[in-house]
């Protein structure tokens, strides 16, 4: 698998191994504040096309004007396809992980005309660039997710310790999938996949490095899955308020997003995990004498 690092990632690396350098060797608390902030500029840098398009989600609806000739809905598709176009223009995706975000598109968006067709959720009339009432956006906004997740196995390196079996990641995430359809007919099985989840991963470590000049850190999988959900939901929010589209409860005056939607995002998230190891396999942990000479 290709490590190649972005010039801004790299940038990132050389100013941390600069401070690094320049510290005393006693400098812990200095040393894990240089840390933090490299695992926070590479997680933002992660989400880069997740941000840019929440914020033409936000930009649209305090600016576009509602009476324009192209309707805001499809404004904002053709804003994806050029925020898409640049992300791979500058070389931040590369031609695999294009491959897995198409498969994003078409999973969500299929599950998006399902949905919206039986209520779950609806969005602005208008446009034309749409599919059975669905803005072609809202694909982008699934991608988004699938864009963080191969960036940020590139980013940290990560490696798995007692990862699951492929072929039963691919089974509870068709499950999972199903699930998303079928609950609206038979009885909801998200519990039971939930805890098929937990069984799966609940050994799993992973392993990760902020730069390539650090050691290598680890953290249970399943704390980290959590942590994704959360933030996905606090994006969900932004969206909703900035009218991208609203769930039956909302249409009287906007809310917050039911907590309890972390459990469906964070099974949704399994779907997305399980599509980018097709493209990064999990790895195991490097050997000691590997983690003491890091590739540059």
């Amino acid at each position: 698998m290709s490590r190649a690092f972005t010039s801004v990632e790299q940038r990132i690396d050389a100013w941390a191994h600069r401070r690094l350098e320049r510290l005393e060797p006693g400098g812990a608390l200095l040393r894990g504040l240089v840390e933090f902030t490299v695992f926070v500029l590479k997680q933002a840098w992660a989400c880069i096309f997740g941000a840019a398009m929440l914020a033409a989600l936000v930009a649209a609806r305090l600016w576009y004007p509602d009476d324009a000739a192209l309707a805001r809905t499809d404004a904002l598709v053709i804003a994806a396809v050029a925020i898409q176009a640049i992300m791979l223009l500058a070389r931040l995706e590369s031609g695999r992980e294009v491959w897995v975000i198409l498969l994003f598109h078409v999973v969500g968006t299929a599950m998006e005309i399902f949905k919206t067709d039986v209520g779950s959720w609806s969005y602005e009339d208008g446009g034309v660039l749409r599919i059975a009432g669905v803005p072609l956006y809202t694909g982008f906004m699934y991608a988004a997710v699938g864009s963080y997740l191969v960036r940020v196995f590139r980013l940290f390196e990560l490696r798995f310790e007692r990862y699951p079996p492929i072929w039963a990641t691919a089974v509870v995430a068709i499950g999972i999938y199903a699930n998303f359809f079928a609950h609206h007919f038979l009885p909801d099985a998200r519990w039971v996949l939930l805890a098929v989840v937990v069984a799966l991963y609940a050994r799993c470590t992973m392993h990760f490095r902020n730069h390539r000049t650090r050691p290598w850190r680890r953290m249970p999988v399943l704390a980290a899955f959590v942590g994704v959900a959360f933030f996905i939901w606090i994006a969900e929010n932004v969206g909703t308020a900035a009218g991208a589209w609203i769930y039956p409860d909302q249409a009287d005056g906007w809310q917050p997003v039911s907590i309890s939607k972390l459990v469906a995002w964070l099974l949704l998230m399994m779907i997305s995990v399980v599509l980018v190891t097709f493209v990064y396999r999990p790895q195991p942990p490097v050997r000691s004498d590997d983690a003491a000479h890091p590739r540059g």
